[in-house]
């Protein structure tokens, strides 16, 4: 049974930091992402990584997130720093069943297992 549990959002300032954590169980992860829906917005992804290799981020978070995995490939963390209003959302961490190139960790095509996300806000 796949499994994904996300903690870790919340309310905050801006220029805040806040550090999302997804605890993975049942299966081998590949790759993993975390996904942001904004208010009115479709969901992006805005930082992936393979658990064998490069990490990726959206345009909008470059300097400002950081994605890690833990040494046990069990847990994927957001780092989120300088928080911006315009990084409020719902945030949902994602995995791949399977090994997916470089290109393809920020969009939605290699993930088939989804958490149940966690809000967070920036004011």
């Amino acid at each position: 049974h796949v499994q994904l549990v996300e903690s870790g959002g919340g309310s905050v300032q801006a220029g805040g930091s806040l550090r999302l954590s997804c605890v993975a169980s049942g299966y081998t992860r590949h790759c993993m992402a975390w996904f942001r829906q904004a208010p009115g917005k479709e969901s992006e992804a805005v930082a992936a990584l393979q658990s064998y290799g490069s990490a990726s981020y959206a345009d909008s978070v470059k300097g400002r997130f950081t994605v890690s995995l833990d040494n046990a490939k069990t847990t994927l963390y957001l780092q989120m720093d300088s928080l911006k209003p315009e990084d409020t959302g719902t945030y949902t961490c994602a995995a791949s069943g399977s090994p997916c190139g470089l290109e393809y960790l920020l969009r939605r095509q290699p993930y088939s297992y989804w958490g149940q996300g966690t809000q967070v806000t920036v004011s």
